[in-house]
């Protein structure tokens, strides 16, 4: 066996402290003997929720030598709200301790530069290896029984049941509700997400008329008492009477027939898409990738994917599935749909004229409209225009002219009669209005928990408040509720890096019996972009080396450059076995956003670790 470079694990400190411990506060000293598995990971996060997904066979599979703990780190304001924190860790099932760092201390600590990182800790209490953004749990298993096999020869490696204590369930009607959807009969739908279900409810809000699936996690289809979802979200209705549900960590679209009372699956394989994978077909084979919200407009069925930051459009007559917008890349840009980038789209609402869309990771109110050109079908005939948000890292609570209005990680959006749309800004726990006539954003409620959806009922709104485990039901205001204006940014503190050339350098290191997949071109791809654009002076664009030289201004609008790098890395490994004709592929894919500011004394560096260990970092622990 090669000899593993290892670092000396800093502790684990958090001020929020612990969560599914039952009050016990853990540190490196208690998980000695056993494999530890860091994941930081951030609620707001879909790449997050998909790798907190991904461990629970890991964790089940090695539940005797290894310990899975979650480090909370926020990026949005909210993020840092301990009972926050606290929801999150019920809403999305994480079944390990989970240590709250809202002052990114242990982030700081592990170098961490990406949401969501996996940092694996030897028996010893050394980090071995270090991989950033989903996909790696295949690798950590190996280098899991590579580590539990040397040791146990060494006489180091402790078994037995782990720290995880589970929380109390309780006994709500709701428990994290996602949308909700008025039926042709006035009863309520709502997609109990964390129940993996669906309720209705009679008109007032309140009473549970029938519960649909069994409540199990699962890919199930049949009758209502039998079915089975995963984290449902979105709803919407077919011309056809049945309803649509983004049946969201299943990667699929399911169909509820409330007159039958049988669910079906529309579209997705139960596969998550990864690059590479087809992007149009028949429904029933193409994967999907987090679907959140639909909504039926121009003739289609559109799909908020959150997992890629695309929207994609379901046709029923034809049964197929196809992009229609946007390219993977995540962040702000406006332009032809086929051009245009989102970031986490969380929330659709058709008004005939236009798609609305609620961006979250931009903190953005978006919109899709027809340009009357092209095939619609492949994304072309559609245009991406931005009412309100700037891009990743400005976001806040603040009323007034679109232009200069902030919202925080909206996951709702409403049209009014009146031709304006609400806005459930879910991280100011608020319902907000934007007027299209007027260009103007305002504040119609506020004290809602999480607010992640709503739906019109007669002359009043119902709001899912989520975190409330609930549906609240407002008359619409005439008036605007004054509210004093919040800017924030991230919390994450800018990288201080030197005026002029500044080496890229994204760290990929095959998994232990792996190599690049080279049998059909470069196995490695790399895009670089800035925020402001201006910031890049030279080394923007594609490549397919994972290191590149950059040039940045010294300055921009007379004052000291700053601004986000945007670095998108790709790698392709295969099983290095010359005796399987088949071998199994992986590709390894991360998106950074990089806060960076232009200082004398700032590093010639960046490295940004894709998998593995930085060989340059290591060396100056030693």
């Amino acid at each position: 066996m090669a000899k593993r470079v290892r670092v000396r694990a800093p502790e684990l400190v958090g001020a929020g402290g612990w969560l599914n411990t039952g009050g016990r506060e853990l540190s490196l000293a208690d998980l000695r003997g056993r494999i530890a598995i860091l994941d930081f990971w951030t609620f707001c996060c879909i790449n997050c929720l998909h790798v907190i997904d991904e461990l629970r066979e890991l964790e089940e599979k090695h539940r005797d030598t290894v310990v899975v703990i979650g480090v909370h780190s926020p990026k949005f304001v909210h993020e840092a709200d301990h009972a926050a924190v606290v929801d999150a860790v019920e809403r999305y099932g994480v079944h390990h301790p989970v240590l709250d760092d809202p002052e990114l201390a242990t982030w700081k600590q592990y170098a961490v530069r990406a949401w969501p990182t996996l940092v694996v800790i030897d028996p010893e209490g050394y980090v071995v290896a270090q991989h950033a953004g989903e996909g790696h749990v295949h690798a950590i298993e190996k280098l899991v029984a590579e580590l539990a096999a040397e040791h146990a020869a060494k006489g180091t490696l402790r078994r037995g049941e782990g720290p995880y204590v589970p929380p109390e369930p309780e006994p709500t009607d709701l428990r994290f509700p996602g949308k909700a959807l008025v039926l042709p009969t006035g009863n309520v739908l709502v997609s109990d997400t964390t129940r993996h279900q669906l309720v209705e409810l009679e008109p007032d809000g309140e009473t549970v008329v029938r519960r649909v699936g069994d409540g199990e996690r699962g890919l199930v289809d049949g009758p209502a008492g039998k079915a089975r979802f995963s984290e449902p979200q979105g709803l919407a209705l077919l011309p056809d009477g049945r309803v649509v549900v983004a049946d969201t960590v299943n990667h699929a679209l399911r169909a509820y027939d409330p007159a039958g009372g049988e669910v079906s699956t529309l579209a997705g394989t139960g596969r998550q898409w990864w690059q590479g994978s087809p992007v149009s077909g028949p429904a029933r084979e193409v994967d999907l990738s987090s679907p959140w919200d639909v909504a039926w407009w121009a003739d289609r069925l559109w799909i908020a994917m959150a997992g890629v930051h695309q929207l994609w459009a379901y046709d029923p007559a034809a049964g197929t599935v196809s992009v229609a917008a946007g390219t993977t890349n995540e962040g702000l840009v406006d332009g032809p749909a086929g051009e245009a980038w989102f970031a986490q789209p969380s929330g659709l609402a058709a008004d005939g004229e236009r798609l609305w869309v609620a961006d979250s990771e931009t903190s953005a109110l978006r919109w899709v409209e027809r340009d009357g050109g092209g095939d619609e079908g492949d994304g072309d005939g559609f245009t991406v225009r931005t009412a309100v948000g700037t891009g990743l890292f400005d976001f806040g609570h603040r009323d007034g002219p679109a232009a200069q209005a902030l919202l925080q990680h909206p996951l709702g959006v409403t049209v009014l009669p009146d031709g304006s749309v609400a806005v459930c800004d879910t991280y100011n726990h608020a319902l907000r209005r934007y007027d299209p006539a007027t260009g103007e954003v305002a504040t119609l409620a506020t004290d809602l928990r999480e607010p992640s959806g709503a739906v019109l009922a007669g002359d009043d709104i119902l709001v899912v408040e989520s975190a409330r485990h609930r549906l609240t039901r407002l008359r619409l205001p005439e008036e605007a509720v004054r509210v004093e204006a919040v800017a924030h940014r991230t919390r994450r503190e800018a990288t201080e890096v030197a005026p002029g050339r500044l080496r890229l350098d994204v760290v990929f290191q095959a998994p232990p019996g792996q190599k690049l997949d080279v049998r059909y071109g470069p196995a490695t791809r790399l895009l670089v972009s800035a925020t402001p654009p201006e910031l890049l002076a030279d080394g923007a664009g594609q490549g397919t080396e994972l290191t590149r030289e950059l040039v940045l201004a010294d300055t921009l609008g007379g004052g000291a450059a700053e601004g986000v790098l945007h670095v998108s890395a790709m790698a392709a490994s295969c099983d290095d076995d010359p005796d399987v004709e088949y071998p199994a592929c992986h590709v390894h894919q991360q998106d950074w956003g990089v806060p960076v500011r232009v200082t004398p004394d700032g590093a010639a560096r960046l490295p940004l670790v894709l998998a593995g260990l930085d060989g340059e970092e290591a060396r100056e622990a030693e």
